[in-house]
């Protein structure tokens, strides 16, 4: 008997380290699971719970985190684009197509787009955000 399913992750990885992680559109896991590791300073997951389940009502208790650099979370509303990853080199490790219902989380890669369609994101990222000073433009 197969075990619960699981969602079609793609990890762009160089030098050892996870760069991104690609969750494709069109899953539909039957039991709550997380595709980044426990100890990833952002957490995604899927959450399934049946129509008589319940989530307990509770809040977050105030804990202090140390978190290094920008995780972000890109899903993709609508349209197609082209995604470029990088570590270090102006040259990109991987190329990937992204389309409507895919997810991407970025967890340590640089990255650019290439709109191949008109393209609606929605963003999740750490912050506050302080502006383009931030950033680091590869050439």
């Amino acid at each position: 008997m197969p075990g619960p399913m699981t969602p079609p992750v793609e990890k762009i990885a160089a030098g050892g380290r996870t760069l991104a992680l690609i969750v494709r559109g069109g899953t539909s896991p039957d039991m709550t699971r997380f595709v980044t590791p426990a100890e990833s300073e952002l957490q995604v997951g899927y959450v399934v719970r049946p129509a008589s389940g319940a989530i307990r009502p509770h809040r977050h208790r105030l804990t202090d985190r140390r978190i290094t650099g920008t995780g972000e979370v890109l899903y993709v509303l609508r349209g197609r684009c082209e995604a470029d990853f990088y570590d270090g080199d102006p040259e990109p490790i991987a190329t990937r197509e992204l389309c409507t219902g895919d997810l991407l989380v970025l967890t340590g890669a640089g990255h650019g787009f290439r709109m191949l369609e008109d393209t609606t994101f929605l963003e999740v990222k750490q912050g506050p955000f302080s502006g383009d000073g931030e950033k680091e433009f590869i050439t």
